[in-house]
């Protein structure tokens, strides 16, 4: 099973001073467009003004041209302790047992709009950049989508993407029966269900820690809703499940 999980603008300070190697990280066919990404980035950081304006960024996020300018020699820790925020809050990684943490590096797939798909133990640096953010001369969906595609598409078994739909535009979910887009929604009192926006990462970041920590196998969609069920998650199909569209669960927030 693989889940795919967005990132957060938010990253965690520090690290081990051992630098990014594009080389290692997971999806290696992938490497030339993480070389030309980083060297986009690191690039315009040279000129602090052109970076603040094209990243969006305030006078309080300064800080995040620096960490653009040295992303290529400034420590690096696991995306998923990298990674602060909501979802990653609620996932909370750093009491993980070395068994979960094995279990994520095999089965966690974290979508970067730098680096593309990360495994959940690839080294990384901290950064800032966004799924619509504007690099010169670099296109981000243009660069990204066929190519990650591709590499989902070559992961064998059930994938559950847990990605907001920005980051599916980057890389779409495969179409095949034991792959699904998770939708995250509320019951009201008279049993109507309404999608869930900023909340919708806290239910992601808890499903994500009870797979960790109870480790499923499943090999189906249907076995994965049982697995759920059994574990106290209401996960059920959407609308899409007999149509062309990636098939849709929905997960019920707490």
């Amino acid at each position: 099973m693989r889940l795919l999980l967005p990132p957060s603008e938010t990253k965690r300070d520090g690290g081990d001073e051992v630098a990014v190697d594009l080389h290692a990280l997971s999806f290696a066919e992938l490497t030339p467009i993480r070389t030309a990404t980083t060297g986009a980035v690191v690039a315009l950081a040279r000129e602090p003004d052109d970076m603040m304006r094209a990243l969006k960024l305030g006078p309080r996020q300064v800080h995040e041209v620096g960490r653009n300018r040295d992303l290529l020699v400034s420590p690096t820790m696991p995306a998923l302790d990298r990674y602060t925020g909501v979802l990653y809050d609620a996932l909370d990684a750093a009491t993980l047992d070395a068994e979960a943490r094995a279990y994520a590096a095999d089965h966690v797939v974290v979508h970067s709009a730098l680096f593309g798909p990360l495994g959940a133990m690839d080294r990384i640096p901290a950064y800032r950049l966004s799924h619509d953010s504007r690099l010169p001369g670099v296109r981000l969906k243009a660069l990204w989508r066929a190519p990650i595609a591709a590499a989902l598409e070559a992961e064998p078994g059930v994938m559950l993407d847990l990605r907001s739909e920005a980051y599916v535009d980057l890389g779409p979910t495969p179409v095949r029966p034991d792959s699904a887009f998770v939708r995250v929604v509320s019951v009201d009192g008279a049993g109507r269900r309404r999608a869930l926006n900023h909340f919708n990462k806290r239910a992601k970041g808890l499903f994500t820690r009870a797979v960790l920590t109870e480790r499923p196998n499943p090999r189906s969609i249907d076995e994965l809703i049982e697995w759920a069920r059994e574990a106290g998650f209401s996960l059920s199909f959407g609308q899409r499940r007999h149509t062309a569209s990636v098939c849709e669960l929905e997960l019920v927030a707490a």
